[in-house]
């Protein structure tokens, strides 16, 4: 029999199953956006499958321009977004699904009025890789030298603490 996992301010402490509400687990801040994983550190993390909440206001980049050796799939739950995927750009909306075959090249930008909110999932097979790409520069979602690791500074809290917008929560 699994165990259900201790929860401690929305974060899974340790390896078996569990249940958070998205707004009471912890929500991460940098200049791209917020974001919620929902897994903890060590035995608490997803070994095979991430799997993420991201709140983009307009103009933020979810990641920088990247490619992963295991697929990932995005659902767009609000709002528009500009998604970048091998060099090509394509409108996102509501209710939009996409799904990434390993080694596919991508990153999804919010746009409209409003913050997009956008559910990721994508299987655990390994590091991403971030080329250069011009459109994603463009729109301030890539890197300008092809990198392991781009660098980002997040903020950790409650998605209250953190300021995600009304309409996002």
């Amino acid at each position: 029999m699994v165990p259900e996992a201790k929860v401690e301010k929305g974060v899974r402490q340790d390896a078996g199953w569990f249940v958070v509400n998205a707004r009471d687990a912890r929500w991460l801040r940098n200049e791209m956006g917020w974001y919620c994983g929902f897994e903890g550190k060590v035995e608490a993390a997803f070994s095979d499958l991430g799997i993420n909440l991201n709140v983009l206001p307009p103009g933020s980049p979810m990641a920088m321009y990247h490619e992963e050796p295991g697929q990932e799939d995005f659902l767009v739950l609000r709002g528009e977004c500009l998604l970048i995927v091998e060099g090509e750009e394509r409108s996102l909306k509501t209710w939009d699904f996409f799904h990434c075959p390993s080694g596919t090249k991508h990153v999804i930008v919010g746009t409209g009025c409003t913050p997009a909110v956008v559910l990721a999932v994508g299987a655990r097979k390994g590091p991403a890789r971030y080329p250069v790409d011009q459109a994603a520069v463009r729109h301030g979602a890539g890197v300008r030298e092809a990198t392991a690791s781009p660098k980002l500074s997040p903020f950790v809290g409650t998605a209250i603490e953190l300021g995600l917008p009304r309409a996002a929560r």
